[in-house]
């Protein structure tokens, strides 16, 4: 997640929150379950997916190989998500508002983008789940690579545990630069929380151990986009 002090979109100062009733928001929930289920035909490794914490702040990381990676990733809780989007969707006065509504915020991903990153440290101090693309920006392959610190980094500033997870096929569905959406086998595999830096004792954690916590995250990633590949793969 690369950051930026210059934000193209959205209200500068505005919390990210839900601004849509709670009611419409479960509907739309329920129906982007739906298309999930029956046209992606996605499967949640439930067994690891149950370690999503129910409470509490979250940082969840998905490897990122689709535009439709941000509904695929609902399935892992039932939780309220907040999630960072590229700044260009609110070119677009009307969609960056519905964005806004269902609990998006722009971030700029040419540099460091200290909106965007005061955004997601309100969200997640609040206590809410927080959807972040370690990668920044969707990439093509298997291979999990040159992930930004902004996980890390915010899970040392709130205490957050970040969440990996692997997503199989969702680059077949609908890869980048297309605009077709391909009904295929979509399998997401969730890894077992990762526990924020310790502090020092004078409450500050060295740059090292946001470093070290990065690594942690980007083999976990790759672990599990292999195995979320394999059994896509298999059941296509």
């Amino acid at each position: 997640m690369a950051m930026d002090e210059r934000v193209r979109g959205g209200h500068p100062g505005r919390a990210p929150r839900l601004r849509v009733p709670v009611p419409v928001y479960r509907v739309l929930r329920v129906v982007v379950h739906l298309v999930n289920r029956l046209y992606w035909r996605v499967e949640v490794d439930r067994v690891s997916a149950a370690a999503v914490p129910a409470e509490g702040p979250v940082i969840l990381a998905p490897v990122h190989r689709s535009f439709i990676d941000f509904f695929i990733v609902s399935e892992v809780t039932r939780r309220k998500l907040f999630y960072m989007a590229k700044d260009d969707l609110w070119s677009s006065r009307r969609f960056g508002s519905f964005l806004e509504s269902l609990g998006g915020f722009p971030v700029n991903r040419l540099g460091t983008d200290r909106l965007a990153l005061d955004r997601a440290q309100e969200v997640l101090e609040r206590g809410d789940a927080l959807i972040l693309f370690p990668e920044g920006t969707r990439r093509a392959g298997a291979v999990v690579e040159d992930i930004h610190e902004g996980a890390a980094f915010l899970a040392a500033r709130t205490g957050a545990p970040i969440v990996p997870i692997g997503i199989g096929g969702s680059y077949r569905a609908m890869p980048k630069g297309s605009r077709m959406v391909r009904p295929v086998k979509i399998y997401v595999s969730v890894g077992a929380p990762l526990a924020p830096p310790p502090r020092s004792e004078r409450g500050r954690v060295p740059r090292s151990q946001v470093h070290r916590l990065t690594t942690e995250l980007q083999a976990a990633l790759q672990e599990l986009t292999d195995a979320a590949e394999a059994r896509a793969g298999r059941r296509s």
